[in-house]
């Protein structure tokens, strides 16, 4: 048995971090990100990777500064990984071979349009004139193209990422919508809790902004149409926000067993102390109004950190800026802290990032230690027209100091994907 010291309140090994790597529309690092963060400078711009005439929505907070040969979902979400774990993995002090599972968080990829019409072009005369779709899977099954094939399988991102960084094991690809980097970073600690791993590689990636994911999530009225300008779109918690603006990025942490980590003399950045999912049956993609789901993820996270509302100090809030989702956060929150809500600051980096979809969960958890670290609280932008219904100090604008030792990240999903994580600036 080790060390009392090294275990949590249920007897578990504790949970640190000892490496953080980020890329969002603000830039590409944790430096440069946290600089801008905190700054209240907004990424999202007007989109010129494709043509957006006749779309409702065409800004985003694409990431278009990293040369990436090949243009398409996999190649994006590849890249934008790979670069995150190269700063994680140096920030922790591990070479590239990492000796440990992986656990990645990728979207679901599917073939754009354009690619599909391309080459159903080729399917054979038998299938021609017909259904485009139909004329797609004839051409995949008389000529198999590998190429095409490796830039569809959002699985063959963690092989990559695998085989690169030395991780050991099948590599683990989930996808459980806007919850999925909170959902990775809670697989690896749950494989360090039961004694699995020392350590695990855990990433959340997401290159997949398109016309077409446009267009999906349009006719879900689920994207902000208030293009001009772009930087005041994202507006979390006011009377005026009126949808999320879809972007991309990836964030990767290195987790370890605190006694392994400070064996081998690494730096703890902090303690993933709890992990809370709970599913939503409500709707396919609204989350159920009365908050029920979320509320009771919340106080799953809390109940696995063994901590009590009055220990959090800040919530990174999910805080999408759509309707319905700030209106249901906000009820959910005010179930499990009550009257106390009112002062704890509660942030929307999507304000600043818009929404990064699968790699948000683990983008807002190295924002969140960043700020128990530096004692910054970075602020939510576009916060000029309070929703009176909604009571929260959002940290409106303006960056602020505050020390901070446990904070809650929130990430609820379409499909009724929950997941909170509460992490705390040191172990005890």
């Amino acid at each position: 048995m080790s060390n009392p010291a090294y275990r949590d309140h249920l007897g578990r090994p504790i949970v640190a971090v000892t490496g953080m790597g980020v890329i969002t529309s603000l830039g590409q690092g944790l430096q440069d990100n946290w600089a801008a963060l905190t700054g209240g400078v907004s990424g999202i711009h007007k989109i010129t990777r494709f043509p957006t005439d006749g779309l409702s929505t065409r800004i985003s907070g694409t990431v278009d500064f990293i040369d990436i040969p090949v243009q398409n979902s996999v190649e994006r979400s590849y890249a934008f990984a790979r670069e995150t774990t190269a700063e994680a993995l140096a920030q922790a002090g591990l070479s590239e071979d990492f000796n440990g599972p992986l656990f990645l968080a990728a979207p679901p990829i599917e073939p754009e349009w354009s690619a599909r019409f391309e080459l159903a072009d080729r399917a054979p005369p038998s299938q021609k004139p017909g259904d485009a779709y139909d004329r797609f899977l004839a051409a995949m099954r008389e000529r198999a193209d590998p190429a095409f094939h490796e830039a569809v399988m959002f699985g063959s991102i963690s092989e990559r990422l695998a085989d690169r960084f030395g991780t050991r094991g099948l590599p683990v690809t989930l996808s459980t919508a806007c919850a999925s980097g909170a959902t990775a970073i809670q697989l690896g600690v749950e494989a360090i809790r039961q004694g699995r791993t020392d350590r695990a590689l855990t990433v959340a990636t997401d290159g997949s902004v398109s016309a077409e994911a446009l267009i999906r999530f349009s006719l879900l009225s689920a994207l902000s149409t208030q293009n001009d300008p772009p930087e005041k779109a994202s507006k979390p918690f006011t009377k005026d926000r009126d949808g999320f603006v879809i972007a991309e990025g990836a964030a990767t942490l290195v987790l370890e067993s605190l006694e392994s980590a400070l064996a081998r003399g690494a730096k703890v950045l902090g303690i993933l102390k709890g992990c809370g999912e709970k599913a939503d049956l409500f709707h396919r993609t609204r989350s159920s109004p009365d908050g029920g789901p979320a509320i009771a993820t919340i106080r799953a996270a809390l109940a696995d950190a063994g901590v009590s509302e009055s220990d959090i100090g800040y919530i990174n809030a999910h805080g999408t800026s759509t309707p319905e989702n700030d209106k249901m956060e906000y009820h959910a929150m005010s179930a499990v802290f009550g009257e106390t809500l009112a002062q704890i600051p509660v942030s929307s980096n999507k304000s600043m990032i818009g929404h990064t979809l699968t790699a948000a969960g683990a983008v807002e958890a190295v924002f969140s230690l960043q700020t128990m670290l530096t004692g910054t609280l970075p602020p939510t932008i576009n916060y000029l027209n309070p929703d009176p219904t909604i009571v929260l100090d959002v940290v409106p604008n303006v960056k602020r100091d505050a020390s901070v030792g446990a904070v809650l990240s929130n990430s609820f999903g379409f499909g009724g994907q929950n997941a909170s994580l509460v992490m705390t600036a040191e172990a005890a």
